[in-house]
């Protein structure tokens, strides 16, 4: 597996917005673009909605402990952006990678 980039330019995140697909769920929002890179880059988004800055930190930190968990499985060459919802912060990061998992699935990135 190649390396996991985070995605930090506005134009990328953008990009993926616009010509990425998207897959949604009451507690994640994932976006799914092929890259022409060999390695993975991962964006997360936390809008004011969630709340106050614990609870968008507390939604980052469960996306991105549901996404290390099923990295081992994930093709190389996208770009991904996950978008937290108002649910985010109050579930479980199993809760969250459940989600995760089936997005991917239906995206077509799990080997």
């Amino acid at each position: 597996m190649g390396d996991i980039i985070t995605l930090k330019d506005n134009k990328d995140f953008r990009r993926l917005y616009y010509r990425g697909k998207s897959y949604a769920s009451p507690v994640l929002v994932t976006y799914v673009l092929k890259n022409r890179r060999a390695d993975v880059r991962i964006g997360i988004t936390t809008g004011k909605k969630i709340g106050k800055a614990v609870m968008r930190n507390r939604s980052r930190r469960i996306i991105r402990e549901a996404f290390r968990a099923l990295s081992g499985s994930i093709r190389n060459g996208y770009d991904f952006v996950f978008v937290a919802r108002t649910k985010t912060p109050f579930v479980k990061s199993y809760d969250v990678m459940k989600a995760m998992k089936k997005q991917l699935k239906d995206a077509g990135v799990l080997t």
